[in-house]
């Protein structure tokens, strides 16, 4: 497998079919709309297309609900009386939603490492199997922890939260990268990096809104998987930069 950027037949651009371009351009040209105003309604179409996105936006039942503890426990009555009027499952719903990611990272870390265990026969790799191995088992622990804290509220750590279903969705392009067998390393590393961007973003997130609950006992560990995350971060930007630079020489 090559690394993807050797020059081929590639007859995606303008520039492949050149004596066309022209009569693509005059065809264009004369199908532009009139300029309009910014107080004139849009041209037609768009103005349509606008207007059914938001009758399904204003209909649209939610995507789903947090299910309300099996047991209230004292950490999750305490959640309530901190938060007052404000709402308890919202925190509920963070965690549900980082659980979710984390075990996806789990898996995307997987994939990758049986990716780079087949590639490593033909290129050389700035990592081995066994360190992917080790930041995928920050993410199962990561995963156990929040799982722990979920029950610790009374929560159903088995449940899907809203959130965490999102966050499902946002990543499955990421596991498709992985799993492809036509991506390259660096397509790989790129796809880990914005999922370990997301994650340390949601990590910090979720930190603010468990002091705010005034959960602290989870404070602890939760800044652990921050700093893990952090650490991931440098780890993957670095080698993806290795591997760039390397295929640039």
């Amino acid at each position: 497998m090559d690394d993807g950027t050797e020059p081929g037949f590639n007859r995606t651009g303008a520039q492949s079919s050149p004596l066309s371009v022209h009569s693509m351009q005059l065809y264009a040209d004369e199908r532009v709309p009139e300029e309009v105003s910014a107080a004139d309604e849009m041209p037609d179409g768009k103005e349509e297309i606008a207007a059914v996105r938001g009758d399904y936006t204003v209909e649209a039942e939610r995507i789903g609900s947090v299910p309300m503890p099996g047991v209230l426990t004292s950490a999750f009555t305490a959640v309530v009386s901190k938060l007052g009027a404000r709402k308890p499952e919202v925190l509920v719903d963070k965690l549900g939603e980082r659980l979710a990611f984390e075990r996806i990272g789990v898996r995307l870390y997987q994939a990758l490492m049986d990716k780079a265990a087949a590639l490593a026969r033909q290129q050389r790799m700035p990592f081995s199997v066994d360190d992917l191995q080790r930041l995928r088992d920050d993410e199962l622990a990561h995963m156990h922890v929040l799982a722990s804290a979920l029950d610790s509220l009374g929560a159903d750590s088995t449940a899907q939260t809203p959130a965490a279903a999102v966050s499902a969705v946002a990543i499955s392009g990421l596991m498709q990268v992985l799993t492809d067998p036509r991506t390259t390393l660096v397509h790989c590393l790129e796809a880990m990096l914005i999922a370990e961007l997301a994650d340390d973003a949601s990590w910090e997130l979720l930190i603010s809104l468990t002091a705010e609950a005034d959960q602290d006992q989870f404070l602890p560990q939760f800044r652990s998987a921050r700093d893990n995350e952090k650490a991931h971060v440098r780890q993957i930007r670095g080698w993806l930069q290795t591997v760039v630079l390397g295929e640039a020489r």
